[in-house]
């Protein structure tokens, strides 16, 4: 079984920062892409930024320049470090991981969810 535990989450004036992590639990697991994404209320997910391979980025237009996502490929972690907070930034932030899982019957390949952490910014 694989987890991912989110932590970093909290209240921050605008203009203030927050750094995300995310860390995945299991043995025998391979993590390719992770990434970072958001739900306001009353709206869709969104992705916020994805890394793959440990340095290719992607980042959604209304946090270019303000979030930095990252990865310690030592410990399969992935961080978001996000700066310049809006009030619009305010949301359940979700880290997912393509995860392949190695077994003795064959590979599982799925993507893995964890349980969101809050990040709210006051203006």
């Amino acid at each position: 079984q694989v987890q991912l535990a989110e932590s970093g989450g909290g209240l921050a004036q605008a203009g203030g920062s927050l750094r995300l992590s995310c860390a995945p639990s299991g043995s025998r697991i391979s993590i390719d892409a992770m990434a970072w994404w958001r739900q306001r209320p009353g709206e869709q997910r969104e992705m916020v930024a994805s890394i793959k391979n440990g340095i290719i980025t992607n980042y959604a237009d209304s946090v270019k320049g303000r979030f930095t996502i990252a990865r310690d490929n030592t410990k399969d972690t992935v961080y978001l470090q996000m700066n310049s907070l809006k009030p619009e930034d305010t949301a359940v932030y979700y880290c997912a991981a393509d995860v392949t899982i190695f077994t003795k019957w064959g590979n599982k390949r799925m993507d893995v969810w964890g349980q969101g952490t809050q990040v709210t910014v006051s203006s």
